[in-house]
């Protein structure tokens, strides 16, 4: 078994407490400005943008380090158009026969439906794979740990980094999404998490009026 190799953290940065409070706050505002957008312009992202965002994903927490994930970005307009096919017979089932009439309740507030335009008219599509085990050069599988976690911890990086960058995106989760692994030949052992759609919003973009829960409905203090 391998010990552990240590080396002094030099990057913290301690603030005072009113320049955290300052902090904090402002990155509350920013996100509270974060919205799904469905409706994007094909004006073009730089890629170094993206994969700037894509790297700030792969600092996230993981369970051993063994970073579960890949992440596959596509700007082939081809590609996306076999994606968006795909999604969209998958959608159709989704709406015409799989979902219950609760679930289809609790999207109408937001307008989806089986159309999915912005797989193609959006730069870029950032599929997520979540990866169950690991294969080493001679072919022994390595199993990952606390996949979901931290395949979650990681979208959830990239989406705030996007934002942050001055993009939109949209987090697309069409069920089953097994047409990734084939589309976008992945391996077995990666599994498609979310399909992330990131662009500039048209111009005309609109979104639903929706509320966010209050701090005291997401949150105890025990002090």
């Amino acid at each position: 078994m391998k010990k552990p190799t240590f080396t002094p953290y030099t990057q913290y940065q301690e603030y005072p407490v009113d320049e955290m409070e300052r902090r904090a706050a402002e990155f509350y505002a920013e996100m509270q400005r974060r919205r799904t957008i469905r409706e994007y312009s094909d004006k073009p992202v730089p890629r170094d943008v993206v994969e700037k965002c894509v790297l700030a994903a792969g600092t996230a927490p993981n369970g051993a380090n063994l970073q579960p994930w890949h992440f596959v970005v596509v700007s082939d307009p081809a590609i996306k158009k076999r994606i968006r096919e795909a999604a969209e017979v998958e959608e159709r089932e989704f709406y015409e026969r799989r979902a219950p009439e609760a679930w289809l309740e609790a999207l109408a507030v937001i307008g989806t439906d089986a159309n999915k335009a912005f797989l193609e008219k959006a730069p870029y599509l950032i599929a997520i794979f979540a990866q169950s085990y690991a294969l080493r050069e001679d072919g022994v599988r390595v199993k990952n740990y606390y996949v979901q976690e931290s395949v979650g911890i990681a979208t959830g990086f990239l989406i705030a980094g996007l934002h942050h960058a001055g993009l939109a995106t949209l987090t697309h989760t069409p069920s089953p999404m097994n047409f990734l692994n084939e589309i976008l030949e992945r391996p077995s052992n990666e599994r498609p998490y979310l399909l992330l759609v990131v662009g500039y919003p048209a111009e005309d973009a609109q979104i639903p009026v929706i509320s966010k829960k209050s701090l005291d409905e997401i949150v105890t203090f025990i002090e």
